[in-house]
């Protein structure tokens, strides 16, 4: 957390557009010691801590090259913190989506069938994202996309009729 907190202290958070409270930096990227290039989201306050631990209990499960990583938590008193890989080319906004090719738009569905596939059905605990949208189809630098936000996702166990 010594490292993460002075780099997003003076950093404005963007509120998201529904009050699920928790919010992303407005900077491009943070940058670690080391040289590693950051994402970080940061809990607004502590109404939203159940979906905080939701994808701190799911992301590390996952392990899929369309899925985005999770390298780390920080809970430190009110303060929280969900550490990603950075990905430069942001989400898939229609402005964004616009400029791509139809050979990168096809990649980019093949992706995310192959995202959804490994969740519902190749991962060992099985997972319904349930906010699939644009916004949460990242972009690496080669335009690789990975699936993020799973706040509101659900595990379910095959063995039983209810989710977990």
């Amino acid at each position: 957390m010594g490292d993460i907190v002075p780099m997003i202290e003076n950093v404005d958070i963007i509120n998201l557009p529904t009050p699920k409270l928790l919010g992303v930096l407005k900077s491009p990227k943070c940058v670690l010691g080391d040289g590693q290039e950051i994402a970080v989201k940061r809990l607004q306050n502590a109404s939203g801590h159940e979906q905080f631990m939701n994808e701190v209990l799911v992301i590390p499960k996952l392990q899929h090259n369309n899925l985005v990583r999770l390298l780390g938590c920080c809970i430190e008193g009110e303060e929280k913190l969900l550490v990603y890989e950075f990905m430069p080319n942001k989400s898939l906004d229609p402005e964004a989506s616009k400029s791509l090719s139809w050979e990168k738009r096809f990649d980019i569905i093949h992706g995310i069938y192959r995202g959804l596939l490994y969740l519902h059905r190749d991962s060992r605990v099985k997972i319904i994202h349930r906010d699939l949208k644009t916004g949460n189809i990242l972009l690496d630098a080669n335009m690789n996309l990975k699936i993020s936000d799973f706040r509101t996702a659900k595990i379910f166990d095959m063995n039983k009729d209810e989710d977990m």
